[in-house]
């Protein structure tokens, strides 16, 4: 065999094992995007037909100055119409409130406030610092058996899939959007956070911030009992 017929059949080779590996990674990247869909199959839903739980649980997604952004704000409107649905009966929102300036959750619940949920009827976390955060602290924090998380479509499958790992039995509710280039941003960027996800559940890390049990669902919801 000639040196130029050596060379050809090794740079064959060589081509073959560049084009398996990078299939290899693609099928590894994906399987954590497959493992969110497969977690919470059969459980997305929209606000009419969700199944009705004690507490509504909406995630974070950004402040403009003191206000929610459009995003959270529609997050926001999702979980009010579920309460007046009588659907959910306590809305706990969960967000970043790791500096003074900024605080989530208190501007969540003074949107919802202003659009006809009592103040009573809302729970604050304020270290959801990610989504897996939220899902430990609903559940060891709040004591969050099940709830309806409410999420933009590209996030609420993970979240879906992390409340059942942290030990919530979660439906989701995918709020609709304007496919405008933030929602591309958060779908592109759910393939890297599903790895992430994937290892929260197989792992199971405490949150960043734990703290005592609090007892500010189980409060809203003896009281609409007496």
């Amino acid at each position: 065999m000639g040196t130029g017929t050596r060379w050809s059949a090794w740079s064959r080779r060589r081509q073959r094992r560049v084009v398996q590996a990078l299939m290899a990674g693609c099928v590894l990247a994906l399987l954590p995007s497959a493992w969110t869909h497969a977690a919470s199959g059969g459980r997305l839903h929209g606000t009419a037909d969700v199944p009705a739980a004690d507490v509504a649980m909406v995630f974070g997604a950004g402040l403009l100055g003191e206000r929610p952004t459009p995003y959270l704000a529609r997050r926001l409107d999702a979980a009010a119409e579920l309460y007046r649905a009588g659907r959910v009966k306590v809305v706990l929102v969960t967000g970043d409130n790791s500096r003074v300036e900024y605080d989530e959750p208190e501007a969540m619940r003074r949107y919802l406030t202003a659009h006809g949920i009592p103040d009573d009827r809302i729970v604050s976390d304020y270290a959801g610092f990610d989504s897996w955060d939220s899902c430990v602290r609903a559940k060891r924090i709040f004591g969050v058996d099940r709830a309806v998380l409410i999420s933009q479509g590209f996030h609420i499958r993970r979240a879906v899939a992390l409340c059942g790992a942290a030990g919530v039995d979660a439906h989701g509710v995918g709020v609709a959007d304007v496919h405008d280039a933030t929602w591309y941003y958060g779908g592109a960027r759910e393939v890297f956070a599903a790895g992430k996800a994937a290892l929260d559940a197989a792992f199971k890390p405490e949150p960043t911030f734990l703290g005592p049990r609090e007892q500010g669902v189980s409060r809203a919801l003896t009281a609409l009992a007496d």
